[in-house]
């Protein structure tokens, strides 16, 4: 008789699946760090065995879409492979990224009360959960948003759609999500009116936004992000 598959399995098959063949506009680019390095796809299994290997129902944690120095290298939202390695004891040899959305969320899971607690309740991943970058007039490729430009998200909805219907499907809770960011909230909000995939959104400021504009008042967020998780 086949073993019924755990939480963990779920999203390594996701994972695996992930591709986008649709269209985009000029200049920009997807990166699929699971097909661009193979150990990517190593470390992204080791963590969610690690934490993730049960069939416990958790809660959604929304970003944008993955940085390629975050999860667009690690394969593993808002984890550079410097918190791979210090918090989550998973070294990874063929790059060292550091990410700033990922200093915060990885100080905000301490206070939580660590990795292992939090994980054991949270599932974060994005709508569009690949990295995309926009190539500059000098051919320096540059982080980019799904929303940056409307063109941008009209080819990429359908996909998105999907995406959050397949995490669902993972087991996760629908009567609460946490969405980062408020831009991103917008254009989650109009997904969700077409879709009804959520019953309450509760929005938080974004990692990125707080670590760049906010650092003086991080424990006020760290303590926002704690009120409203652990309610």
């Amino acid at each position: 008789m086949k073993s019924k598959q755990t939480f963990a399995d779920k999203v390594i098959s996701f994972n695996r699946s992930l591709a986008y063949a649709g269209k985009l506009p000029k200049n920009f680019r997807v990166l699929n760090p699971y097909l661009d390095n193979p150990e990517t796809m190593e470390v992204m299994r080791k963590f969610y065995y690690k934490y993730y290997r049960d069939n416990k129902k958790r809660k959604f944690i929304i970003g944008i879409n993955p940085s390629r120095h975050g999860a667009g290298v690690t394969g593993v939202p808002f984890t550079d492979t410097k918190r791979l390695e210090a918090v989550c004891g998973i070294p990874m040899q063929s790059a060292h990224t550091h990410e700033v959305s990922s200093v915060f969320v990885y100080e905000m899971i301490e206070q939580f009360g660590g990795a292992e607690k939090f994980y054991q309740k949270f599932y974060i991943n994005s709508p569009f959960p690949l990295a995309i970058v926009r190539k500059t007039n000098n051919g320096k490729l540059l982080n980019a948003n799904y929303y940056d430009e409307q063109h941008l998200f009209n080819c990429v909805k359908e996909f998105m759609i999907a995406s959050l219907q397949r995490h669902i499907a993972l087991g996760l809770e629908t009567s609460e999500v946490f969405i980062l960011g408020k831009k991103n909230a917008e254009f989650i909000k109009q997904l969700n009116d077409e879709k009804k995939m959520f019953e309450t959104m509760t929005v938080l400021e974004h990692p990125r936004f707080i670590q760049q504009y906010k650092s003086k008042e991080k424990h006020l967020y760290i303590e926002k992000y704690l009120s409203a998780l652990q309610k």
